[in-house]
């Protein structure tokens, strides 16, 4: 059978389907033990105790009709049924009809069986006292009003095994309840330790809980270590390099400064100042975030920074809509530089750009926008790889783009736990950028 519509109904936490898994095996336990001491023990004890009042009921109502006269079955009657707990009046008051409450199962069952084993029964009453049961019977001298204990009839204090059993249940419950909590705690912190790791957060953790959680923790902790070894030694490796390739292109343009203008000259100085663009985009790209660390930032401050910066630089770009309020943990630096290359790559293929923001509870949205020849659907992929130029159209006649800017700002985006989505602009007709920064 195919159970995929109950996927849509069950909880998607790990908290709320463990507590799932703990909370239905007890109701279907405490409804099947119910069901089964209701209809089946319960119920037959009370049809046993009700026919023996029933044969003490015919014998009464024996004797009401063999007496001579009323006054005589009353005296006969009284003088029987007092020791035996019954408390007879002839001729009495009739009874129309049965009433019960609602909620008294028990009564049920013994009303059947009065009307069953009775065919002089006239009316049962049980929701006048319920400590007693008053009926009717027929007799030759007028209804015969009879009244004896409840308790003649069913079980003294019957709810005592359900109330015991839902009272355990309870209580087992919540024992389970922080037992679960302590449990599954342990899985939260690696949970939150690994998410904090993933938008470049290095929070204190400690495995902890069982050995398979605290297993996990520990497999963590070494992953998360080599990372940042890794990264080190990547930062270090690149100082090295950077300072090893600026001196000789010092060089070489301290040496073409000092040449006679002329047209292998200024190619030269061409040459010279793209590979200082592809060393800045590529330490810039190999640098990713660096050590920055996260701190509150006003986004909207940001993005009007990065306008008014590309503005100043003769630039034409305009602050489009913006929708945001408050602040929101990012590296402002790094999240400033994806920016800056977003709009960098929108000015080389464009005329006009146009940057805007919004924020929900969970994530800032930045939208970089162009009026370019953007890049086709099927380029998407592609175009977010490092080092990749799209041929021809979108780099015909705008220089020489070493392919990083988005790799750039899509590596920020996935620092901060977001992505990076591609477009066409509804309103410009070029690309449309999104990065997406959770919050």
């Amino acid at each position: 059978m195919n159970f995929a519509w109950l996927k849509r109904y069950m909880p998607r936490g790990l908290y709320q389907r463990a507590a799932l898994i703990l909370i239905l095996p007890i109701v279907t336990l405490q409804l099947v033990v119910s069901i089964v001491f209701l209809q089946r023990h319960f119920e037959g004890v009370t049809e046993q105790m009700t026919r023996n009042v029933v044969v003490e009921l015919q014998y009464i109502v024996d004797l009401v009709n063999t007496a001579p006269n009323a006054e005589t079955a009353q005296l006969i009657t009284r003088s029987l049924g007092e020791p035996l707990q019954y408390f007879v009046e002839v001729p009495g008051e009739a009874i129309e009809g049965d009433s019960r409450l609602f909620y008294d199962l028990t009564g049920k069952t013994a009303t059947l069986v009065l009307h069953d084993s009775l065919d002089t029964v006239q009316g049962i009453d049980l929701k006048s006292d319920d400590k007693w049961v008053h009926l009717s019977l027929e007799s030759r001298h007028g209804p015969v009003e009879v009244r004896f204990a409840r308790r003649r009839v069913t079980a003294s204090n019957p709810h005592q095994l359900l109330v015991l059993t839902v009272a355990t249940a309870v209580l087992m419950t919540i024992i389970a309840y922080l037992f679960l909590r302590n449990q599954l705690r342990p899985i939260k912190r690696l949970s939150d330790a690994s998410a904090a790791f993933g938008r470049g957060q290095s929070v204190a953790y400690r495995p902890s809980g069982a050995l398979e959680v605290r297993a996990a923790g520990q497999a963590f902790l070494d992953m998360r270590n080599r990372i940042e070894r890794q990264i080190e030694q990547r930062t270090l490796l690149l100082s090295g390099v950077s300072h090893d390739l600026r001196t000789p292109l010092t060089r070489l343009k301290l040496g073409l400064s000092m040449m006679e203008d002329s047209e292998d000259v200024r190619a030269l100085n061409r040459d010279v100042a793209d590979m200082e663009q592809l060393l800045d985009a590529f330490l810039s790209f190999a640098r990713g975030q660096g050590a920055e660390q996260p701190e509150a930032t006003d986004p909207r401050a940001l993005v009007e920074r990065v306008v008014e910066n590309a503005q100043r630089a003769g630039q034409k770009v305009s602050l489009g809509t913006v929708e945001a309020e408050g602040t929101a943990l990012f590296r402002p630096v790094a999240v400033q530089r994806a920016l800056e290359n977003l709009v960098g790559n929108a000015v080389r293929y464009g005329t006009h750009c146009r940057v805007g923001l919004s924020m929900t509870e969970r994530a800032a949205v930045f939208r970089v926008e162009d009026d370019g020849p953007g890049i086709a659907q099927e380029d998407w992929e592609n175009a977010l790889k490092p080092f990749s130029r799209l041929e021809p159209a979108r780099n015909q006649n705008k220089g020489t783009g070493v392919g990083l800017g988005l790799s750039i700002a899509l590596d920020i985006a996935r620092s901060h736990g977001g992505t990076l989505r591609l477009g066409r602009s509804a309103d410009l007709g070029g690309l449309q950028v999104d990065l997406v920064l959770a919050r």
